[in-house]
């Protein structure tokens, strides 16, 4: 992996509602071809230029603006683009997805949508200013401007008290169960699913399902855990096990064991790096 380069910087408290993790990426190859585990939402500047697209779980595929937003993503998706490619890019959290764009998320889910066109020129200004930045800390400075203009001053409170409980529900346990977060937040079954639908792009019984295959297949990548004690917390049998990582993660649990994919890797060993600063939906998953 010597050849590609994944570095990440936490947010501000000022931003840390609305953004999960900055990250510089670089790839000094030819062509760039790997697969992105299913994740939040994205908001990316790519300064390489060339041509660059996803393809998504559904066998859908669209094409890559060199600034743009990949909505939540409820499978493994396969990304692609012509070297060397350079890109500076963040996580939205469910609250930063709704203050910026505010689409209901289950809507842009498995999609790529056109930044400049949906921010205005401050996107471009924005990108060309990081390109002369040198690392992941200064362009996660450079960035931030254009953030706190698209958050607003407007706090958002009973939003983020939603979000903070959905995330807690989704950390504190493998299969956590849907009246317990409904019990948690005080709304009814059908609301909760309404609300995760909007803000998270998924119902909650699919969030759940996705943050328990990501969860295995990190404890399996660091040898955490073995294929038994995973079945036991949460999946019916082995064969549901391998299906439900394959399509979060797009590996296999044996390849996540032994053949893992290199940007599959520099996720999880950066993310895990970061345990203990970050909430447990990041940095276990």
């Amino acid at each position: 992996m010597g050849d590609i380069q994944l570095d990440y910087v936490i947010p501000g408290a000022g931003l840390a509602p609305y953004v999960t993790l900055f990250y510089r990426f670089r790839a000094d190859v030819p062509r760039f071809d790997d697969t992105e585990r299913a994740d939040h939402a994205q908001l990316r500047f790519r300064l390489s230029g060339g041509e660059a697209g996803y393809l998504f779980p559904d066998g859908s595929e669209q094409a890559a603006g060199s600034n743009h937003i990949l909505g939540p993503t409820t499978g493994a998706v396969r990304t692609r683009a012509a070297g060397p490619v350079h890109v500076f890019g963040m996580g939205l959290t469910p609250l930063g997805w709704s203050t910026m764009i505010g689409n209901n998320a289950s809507v842009m889910a498995n999609r790529v949508l056109d930044a400049d066109a949906l921010f205005g020129p401050e996107v471009g200004s924005t990108a060309l200013a990081l390109q002369g930045d040198a690392d992941a800390e200064a362009m996660a400075v450079t960035v931030a401007p254009l953030l706190r203009s698209l958050v607003g001053g407007v706090e958002h409170r009973p939003a983020l008290a939603f979000v903070r409980a959905v995330d807690t529900w989704l950390a504190g346990a493998f299969s956590p169960e849907i009246d317990d977060l409904a019990t948690d937040t005080g709304l009814s079954r059908r609301q909760v699913e309404r609300r995760c639908n909007a803000v998270y792009g998924a119902p909650p019984k699919l969030l759940a399902r996705k943050y328990r295959a990501l969860r295995a297949a990190v404890a399996l990548a660091k040898h955490d855990a073995d294929v038994d004690a995973l079945i036991a917390d949460g999946f019916y049998d082995q064969s549901h096990m391998i299906r439900e990582i394959k399509h979060f993660t797009g590996l296999t649990p044996g390849q996540v064991r032994a053949e893992i994919a290199p940007l599959t890797q520099l996720t999880m060993d950066g993310r895990r790096a970061l345990g203990g600063m970050v909430h447990p939906i990041i940095s276990e998953t």
